[in-house]
């Protein structure tokens, strides 16, 4: 998991950022600082205030502050990779999604737009500037996967395929009772989506759900309850190997894990 998508990020249609939007932004880098050792840098002032998180320098995901009208749902957003956003927008319209904002110009990071596949989960899409540097994958406190969880995986399923360009393979284990497809990028798994049926939590809908690497997923859930966040599944073994659903204070969802190698 971790290898291939250090490989393929940058291919179109691969995930490649991570950004949360929040209310509080002080207490949130406060959050993930004391759980990931992140560090910060100021973010592209054309999208508002927020923050770049870095590991030894490098950036690892984005976090940005939600105006003070807004009281939407806080969530970490999976962006995927274009050559070209408008392009990529048009194809989403086209395909039954919807485009909620942009493309828009985000300066020297490249252009960015916020779209929603038919079933209604919440990704971005990101043509990133030329020069950027690729950023560090498969060590403690970076996007290391992520995970569509909907209701079934046929609709949308083929949404992605026909956008993107993936090629959704069933799970060898998948049935009635476990509906889930790995997507592909010429050949390499870049992503997952997960149909649980009506096991969908209501109070979130179908979301993209962000995978973040630790040591020991027992004691980073451990530490989310002592820093005020809370353990939605506490740990457990899965697919991609041990990992726990949490919550941070804001109540944005997301996992962590010990990918297996």
């Amino acid at each position: 998991m971790t290898e291939a998508l250090e490989t393929m990020r940058r291919t179109p249609g691969a995930p490649c950022w991570a950004n949360l939007m929040v209310h509080s932004l002080g207490t949130t880098e406060e959050f993930y600082a004391d759980l990931f050792g992140w560090e910060y840098a100021p973010g592209p002032e054309q999208l508002g205030p927020g923050v770049h998180a870095l590991l030894d320098g490098r950036e690892v995901a984005g976090i940005g502050k939600l105006p003070p009208d807004r009281h939407l749902p806080v969530a970490w957003t999976t962006y995927l990779a274009t050559d070209d956003a408008d392009a990529t927008a048009e194809s989403i319209r086209s395909c039954g999604g919807t485009v909620a904002v942009g493309p828009l110009d985000g300066g020297f990071v490249g252009r960015v737009a916020i779209c929603s596949d038919p079933l209604g989960a919440i990704f971005g899409l990101w043509q990133a500037a030329p020069h950027l540097g690729i950023r560090p994958r498969g060590i403690p406190g970076t996007p290391v996967w992520s995970e569509l969880v909907t209701q079934d995986t046929s609709t949308v399923g083929k949404f992605y395929e026909h956008v993107f360009g993936h090629e959704a393979r069933a799970h060898a284990d998948s049935s009635e009772d476990f509906d889930y497809l790995t997507l592909l990028l010429q050949g390499r798994p870049v992503a997952a989506v997960h149909g649980v049926g009506r096991s969908l939590p209501h109070d979130r809908g179908p979301h993209w759900m962000t995978y973040f690497e630790v040591e020991d997923p027992d004691a980073a859930a451990a530490k989310v309850l002592r820093l005020g966040g809370r353990v939605v599944q506490p740990p457990r073994e899965g697919l991609s190997g041990r990992l726990a659903t949490v919550a941070d204070p804001e109540g944005a969802v997301f996992t962590v894990v010990r990918s297996r190698s």
